[in-house]
């Protein structure tokens, strides 16, 4: 690996070249965007496409005594496609506890550490959380350079409302698990954003559907590569679609409408009749009669009833 100076230099002529350069429109020429730096970096990195990384993260990159990543194979590949050759450590939630005392030593001593994930913005569903907890606690300067997240990228490509959100990371695997899980975050007045395993995606769209409502959603995969996709629609049109398609290849981010706020009380009211009912009769004869209180169709009022005996039983 070359030495740290090596990197030292770059930057110093990059700096020198920005300096005497009349073309102030490349920001990479720029001097105030050439910094020496020590402490903990923690880096955005793409989340497919490789040119979707900052001027600012490579520099980062290029000057770090050493880089903490998941996996050193994904982050030397990188690297190589931007012409950068730095120190790589293992720094993954199997071996963090035993790593994390080594990296604190090593800023501890004067030196620059940059944390990336495989992909995105680290900490995001991802390891670091503790090592900039522990940084905090030494006085370690932390400073985030931000950058790709497959999080925002499928909230602003969704079409659904951006002003309020909730990041849910992934779900319970479990379906019983995974609708107690929906249910407390049912009430949420934004918009949704998860992470799912694509084989179990079909069976989470349809426990989304049945706790959560026909809300209108987003299934976006593969974003910012050669196969992205986008389907939109209600959530029980796209569980039908993907238990009929099978499952997709690639990573996957849901992202859920907000509840209808006035559905969001009738709903509630309607569950509310329904566990009454449903304690001295049968789901068809609770229906019958939920339905008749509320004027609501005999249909919506038995699905409803059958999902509320089913969360019950398991």
């Amino acid at each position: 690996m070359p030495p740290r100076t090596d990197a030292k230099k770059k930057l110093q002529n990059r700096s020198s070249e920005a300096a005497t350069s009349p073309d102030i429109t490349d920001p990479r020429r720029h001097p105030a965007t050439v910094q020496s730096f020590e402490g903990l970096a923690v880096v955005a990195t793409p989340i497919g496409h490789s040119r979707d990384i900052t001027l600012r993260a490579l520099d980062i990159l290029e000057q770090a005594d050493v880089i903490a990543c998941e996996d050193t194979r994904i982050t030397a590949k990188l690297l190589a496609i931007h012409g950068i050759s730095r120190p790589l450590l293992a720094y993954h939630q199997h071996n963090a506890d035993r790593m994390r005392p080594a990296l604190i030593k090593r800023l501890k001593g004067g030196e620059t550490v940059a944390l990336v994930s495989d992909a995105g913005t680290p900490l995001v569903s991802d390891p670091g959380y503790k090592l900039v907890r522990a940084c905090i606690v030494e006085g370690i300067a932390v400073t985030p350079l931000p950058g790709a997240s497959s999080v925002m990228c499928a909230l602003v490509v969704s079409g659904l409302p951006t002003n309020h959100f909730f990041f849910a990371g992934f779900l319970p695997q479990k379906s019983a698990a995974r609708k107690r899980a929906l249910q407390e975050l049912a009430a949420i007045p934004g918009s949704l954003v998860f992470l799912e395993s694509a084989k179990r995606l079909a069976a989470s769209l349809a426990d989304m559907a049945a706790v959560l409502g026909d809300r209108d959603a987003a299934m976006t995969r593969e974003l910012t590569k050669m196969f992205e996709e986008v389907r939109r629609g209600p959530l029980g049109e796209l569980a039908a679609h993907y238990q009929s398609a099978g499952p997709p290849k690639g990573e996957v981010t849901i992202v859920v409408a907000p509840p209808d706020q006035a559905q969001a009380m009738e709903d509630d009211e309607l569950d509310r009749l329904l566990g009454e009912a449903l304690k001295d009769a049968s789901v068809r004869d609770a229906a019958d009669t939920v339905a008749v209180i509320s004027g609501l169709s005999r249909r919506k009022v038995y699905t409803r009833a059958l999902a509320l005996k089913k969360a019950a039983s398991e």
